[in-house]
């Protein structure tokens, strides 16, 4: 008996035009308007070009489609233990994926309940119905994986034919093959009656002949599979894909399950989960004994990459499965921002995937797991560094820079590191605390390295945190909130007026300054220390902030929402002095230069030397500026070469 079928008799589809009819009888018991039956009409289906779509298009790689079919087998399995519970049923569960190269195929064979004459028609035929959605509308917590009824179709994106020979256990003595090359048409016959399960088997195109390696076969499904419940083998091989159980899912009570033997599992398990990183430190999430209505079923394990990391690189890397097989292996969205260090792997039953089984819709229960995710890293690191000091020591030295970011992320995370994560500052890394001088000031630069900050602060053997680093600033802002202290910000307003003392100068005196040692910047006389430092070029941070944030650029970068805020903050800021210079009132250089103007003199080298100082100082910092580094360079030889040359005593300098 051979059954050919075409597009007509695909009935499935067509049954919703019944459904359809029977809607608008029932509209009409519902008081809505009557609609002239003539008008009604059936939207066509061009079942080659659906085909098309969701065969060709609906998964990012092709191999996805061994996933599918990998999955249907295990589905199968799952069936036949929920179905055939007759006393004389005994029987082995497995999948096994054979490759034959040298053919150009691929079979995924399965033990489970096989198909019927009228089931191969009804769903293996039918394009969005499958028999497992039904049995998951039924109850859902009975493991099984499929949903949607499309996932045979993906096995014509890699065959030019597919052959499935089953034989159902419901009717042992019957087998059946179905043959197409399409999906649209296909063959169905009976043949002799193989072991109970099913047999699909992928005559490969050209372009696909190299996944029927033994290796990539198992490096393909070693991915995918690596959590499902059911054994996968590879052709022969003795040894499942999945042997162990992930350390997660044993349950507990188990006499051998010691702390430290659970704990060397984890690690093991991360190890050979993660190729790229070795894990520092694990930590397990665990779902509550008790699910409320907001909490999520998510359980597996996160760890802590070994590989060093700066505050803002994103590292993130976490998969997730559903039900044994995996999702998504790029859900980095589920972990934290601050998270850059983190790997892991989840599972959950409640997670729901797209049609594709390659990402997840972001609906309450993935929220609910981004947030159980979040409180499991929180409480996890706290009990790594409660616990295992030497863990958490190798974790600090490698992601220093971004577990600062992380302290503000979290008052919990905060009250962890405040006091044991390092601020980079102008003597190397230190504790918050260590940076800490007379009057409890920390004293910060805004900007880069280099220029007089770094020589005023040298000077005054002050360590000052560099502000211009990831989350610096703000996490000295919390933490002087938090533990005291004042916070001076070089480059502000009330940073600057902590450090110069202003002081006001004759008219004259001040022209005299600006023109002998000034290159248009708002010259403003001052005492500070050290005395020996005669000036200081000071950029003002607000004034350069405001003027990126009124720059075309903004309007592209940044959303109109927070531009308008920020503009609204900085449209306060007095920016007609973006660069200062002050000068030193205590320094014996300045007190010279200016006696010299008083006594009718110009200043004469004195003044060129201090100048050609000044931007050789000034040469590595950014600002609007027009400075000639090679002209400061010239000047300050020559003058150099004057005092060489009038042969001054030179006994005194150093002392």
């Amino acid at each position: 008996m051979i059954y050919l079928l075409s597009n007509d008799s695909n009935c499935g589809l067509f049954s919703q035009q019944k459904q359809f009819l029977d809607s608008y009888n029932n509209m009409t018991q519902n008081n809505t308007p009557l609609v002239n039956p003539s008008q009604l009409r059936s939207t066509s289906v061009d079942l080659g070009g659906l085909m098309t779509v969701l065969g060709r298009h609906l998964y990012s790689t092709p191999v996805v489609a061994l996933r599918e079919l990998v999955q249907n087998a295990h589905d199968s399995i799952i069936r036949r233990r929920l179905e055939d519970v007759s006393p004389s049923s005994s029987w082995d569960s497995r999948i096994i994926v054979r490759g034959d190269h040298s053919e150009g195929r691929i079979s995924i064979i399965d033990t489970g309940a096989g198909l019927t004459e009228q089931e191969v028609h009804q769903y293996l035929a039918t394009v969005g119905q499958g028999y497992t959605r039904r049995l998951r509308q039924e109850d859902d917590s009975n493991g099984l994986i499929g949903m949607f009824g499309l996932g045979f179709l993906s096995a014509f994106v890699l065959a030019d034919e597919v052959i499935v020979t089953t034989t159902s256990y419901q009717s042992p003595d019957q087998g059946w093959q179905y043959r197409s090359s399409t999906g649209e048409r296909y063959i169905l016959t009976p043949v002799e009656p193989r072991r109970i399960g099913s047999e699909v088997t992928l005559v490969l195109k050209e372009d696909f002949r190299h996944l029927a390696s033994s290796a990539l076969l198992k490096n393909i499904l070693g991915k995918y599979c690596v959590l499902l419940r059911e054994p996968v083998f590879i052709n022969d091989g003795k040894e499942a894909l999945n042997p162990d159980e992930p350390p997660w899912r044993i349950p507990e009570g188990r006499t051998f399950d010691a702390p430290v033997w659970l704990h060397r599992k984890r690690l093991e398990f991360a190890s050979r989960f993660d190729s790229i990183f070795e894990p520092l430190c694990v930590i397990p999430i665990i779902p509550p004994a008790e699910m409320g209505p907001h909490d999520s079923d998510v359980s597996g394990l996160l760890w802590v990459q070994d590989g060093a990391t700066y505050g803002t690189g994103d590292n993130r890397q976490i998969s997730v499965f559903g039900r044994g097989m995996l999702l998504d292996d790029d859900a980095r969205d589920l972990l934290p921002s601050w998270a850059g260090f983190i790997s892991g792997v989840v599972e959950s039953d409640r997670l729901t995937p797209t049609a594709s089984r390659e990402d997840l819709q972001k609906d309450d229960e993935y929220y609910a797991a981004q947030r159980a995710i979040s409180e499991a890293l929180v409480t996890g690191l706290a009990r790594v560094a409660r616990s295992q000091p030497e863990s958490w020591r190798r974790v600090m030295a490698r992601h220093n820079d971004s577990l600062l970011g992380a302290a503000l992320a979290d008052e919990r995370l905060f009250d962890l590191l405040a006091d044991s994560v390092n601020v980079q500052s102008s003597q190397g890394p230190k504790p918050a605390a260590a940076l800490k001088t007379g009057g409890g000031l920390i004293h910060i630069r805004l900007g880069t390295p280099g220029g007089f900050e770094d020589m005023l602060f040298t000077a005054l053997k002050t360590p000052v945190a560099r502000g211009d680093l990831y989350a610096v600033l703000p996490f000295l802002r919390k933490w002087v909130e938090s533990r005291g202290g004042r916070l001076v910000e070089l480059g502000t307003d009330e940073g600057n007026k902590r450090l110069f003392t202003q002081i006001k100068l004759p008219d004259d005196e001040l022209d005299f300054l600006k023109k002998a040692l000034g290159h248009g910047e708002a010259l403003i006389p001052a005492r500070f220390q050290p005395a020996e430092l005669p000036m200081v070029i000071v950029h003002d941070r607000e004034a350069e902030l405001k003027k990126r944030l009124e720059e075309d650029e903004a309007d592209r970068r940044i959303s109109a929402a927070v531009l308008a805020l920020a503009r609204s903050y900085t449209a306060r800021i007095d920016d007609s002095a973006p660069t200062r210079l002050y000068v030193n009132m205590d320094n014996p250089a300045v007190a010279a230069l200016l006696q010299s103007f008083r006594s009718g003199g110009d200043g004469g080298a004195g003044a060129g030397f201090l100048r050609a100082m000044k931007v050789i100082m000034a040469a590595g910092e950014s600002s609007g500026l027009k400075l000639d580094v090679n002209e400061a360079l010239g000047d300050f030889s020559r003058l150099a070469s004057a005092i060489i040359n009038a042969d001054i005593p030179t006994s005194n300098i150093g002392s």
